[in-house]
């Protein structure tokens, strides 16, 4: 019994590494919501700020696909595709936000980031709020949209806090 289980802990020693090395374990999980070509520009992008406001780009983006499928709704899985639109839009904003809280402990500028993520997001959180209220279908999604109003709000808060606690950009003098 005793070499039985010798026997299994050094086939684990001799197969974690292996494991560990295959091609699957050693990519990084593709986000549900970006296309490789948007996950490609996230990790291409050069600075937080850049990268906050692909985020809020590809919010965007989600949030005209979601218009444009209220507008012209689908005879099949319609309210499927407007649940995955929502989460896909709160993903962005959320990761957005994401950045801002990091960006914030490290104290790094990303101004540019903030001033879309706060123009974007309330445009955002206006038409959110009204679909809320005045929306067609709205028990098909009215869970997802809550969770969208949310990260909404939250995005908007941590870019104020961002605002607040993060130093101004150096002033550049004329020699």
């Amino acid at each position: 019994m005793r070499m039985m289980r010798v026997r299994l802990i050094a086939c684990l020693f001799v197969a974690l590494p292996l494991l560990a090395a295959s091609p699957a374990s050693a990519q990084k999980p593709k986000k549900d919501y970006l296309s490789e070509f948007e996950a490609d520009k996230i990790r291409d992008a050069e600075t937080p700020s850049e990268r906050i406001r692909l985020f809020v780009l590809f919010a965007a983006d989600r949030m005209k696909k979601f218009q444009y499928e209220m507008a012209h709704p689908s005879p099949s899985r319609h309210a499927e595709r407007l649940n995955g639109l929502l989460n896909a839009y709160t993903g962005c904003v959320d990761d957005g936000a994401s950045l801002i809280e990091l960006a914030i402990d490290k104290q790094q500028d990303i101004h540019a980031g903030i001033k879309e993520m706060q123009t974007k997001a309330k445009e955002f959180l206006a038409y959110l709020q009204d679909l809320a209220k005045n929306g067609a279908e709205l028990s098909s999604y009215k869970d997802t949209l809550d969770d969208a109003i949310e990260a909404t709000q939250d995005a908007l808060k941590d870019a104020e806090r961002a605002v607040k606690e993060i130093a101004p950009p150096p002033v550049r003098r004329k020699p």
